[in-house]
């Protein structure tokens, strides 16, 4: 998962068959990155486009086709017919996806034929069957996909990816991994008023079918030398978080503090989330937190604990 830069500086983290460089207090994206959106001129594009770059990211370029030789975001953002033509003209490295669910599959697949080593899928809608060969088409591109149907992930004070809001992080040592992307925003504001900071905050999306797992980004945590503790906030469906605590009692040494959505759902009926359902009494809230506190996970009760949890660890 890890090898070690030339000059011994600092690990870095490996996606797919490729690796990128982390900065101070991040994983995945930082200042470095240089990132290009599809479909930048629909309404979610690019009102989202200006906020990343509110934030700093650099965004680099827009992609639909069709509108190639235009700019968008007031003149800020060059447009290009292809991605392929975008990575060619600005080196971009990481790729977000604001188009509707019909059109996200190829989306993701144009960004992986064109080298984007990180793609980020914030559509949500897209079915289960189109995202497995979408999934195995970006694993053999050597690619890394975060979503579909999640909020992107930020890295404070460096690049922001996706709509979670720069206004509730600080930089700092805990490192945040979710299902849910309001789960998220209010565990971060919470860390936040009470001065714990983040290095990096990764929204993985709750779709039966996504890219990235619990297991990898808590890999990639456990490497970051930044990362003090690790926040995970899982949800009932699935058994993502029992293979979670699975790979914590066999690779991770830093603590970590969880919460898991859902306590109350009734068996058979979806829950926000087209993977949040319980079927056939397993993927429960009280499965999954017996297995995380079985292997030394803090569970919080209530999201609003989870804050508080850290803190007590940090001292």
């Amino acid at each position: 998962m890890l090898r070690t830069t030339t000059d011994d500086r600092r690990p870095i983290a490996k996606v797919g068959d490729h690796y990128i460089t982390e900065g101070s207090l991040s994983i995945l994206i930082n200042k470095a990155t240089r990132l290009l959106v599809q479909g930048i001129t629909g309404k979610e594009g690019e009102f989202h486009t200006r906020q990343m770059i509110a934030y700093g990211t650099q965004v680099v370029a827009g992609v639909v086709p069709g509108r190639g030789g235009q700019t968008a975001v007031d003149g800020q953002v060059p447009v290009f017919n292809t991605v392929k033509e975008a990575v060619l003209a600005t080196e971009a490295n990481c790729a977000v996806i604001y188009v509707p669910a019909a059109f996200a599959p190829d989306a993701i697949r144009e960004s992986a034929a064109a080298g984007i080593p990180l793609i980020v899928c914030i559509t949500e809608g897209i079915p289960a069957l189109d995202m497995v060969a979408t999934y195995e088409f970006v694993r053999q591109c050597g690619a890394r996909l975060i979503g579909p149907n999640c909020p992107g992930l930020i890295t404070p004070g460096g690049a922001k990816v996706g709509i979670i809001p720069g206004n509730i992080t600080i930089p700092g040592p805990v490192g945040v991994v979710s299902k849910s992307g309001t789960l998220t925003y209010e565990a971060v504001d919470a860390l936040t008023r009470l001065g714990l900071g983040q290095t990096s905050i990764v929204g993985i999306g709750g779709d039966p079918i996504i890219g990235t797992s619990f297991v990898d980004v808590l890999a990639m945590f456990q490497a970051d030398d930044d990362t003090k503790v690790i926040v995970l906030i899982g949800e009932i469906g699935g058994d993502a978080e029992i293979q979670a605590a699975s790979f914590i009692k066999a690779n991770v040494t830093k603590p970590v503090v969880s919460f898991i959505a859902g306590q109350t759902a009734p068996e058979g009926k979806r829950m926000g989330h087209a993977g949040a359902i319980i079927s056939g009494g397993t993927g429960t809230a009280q499965e999954k937190i017996l297995a995380l506190e079985a292997v030394g996970v803090t569970v919080a009760h209530q999201p609003t604990e989870i804050a508080q949890l850290v803190k007590d660890i940090l001292g």
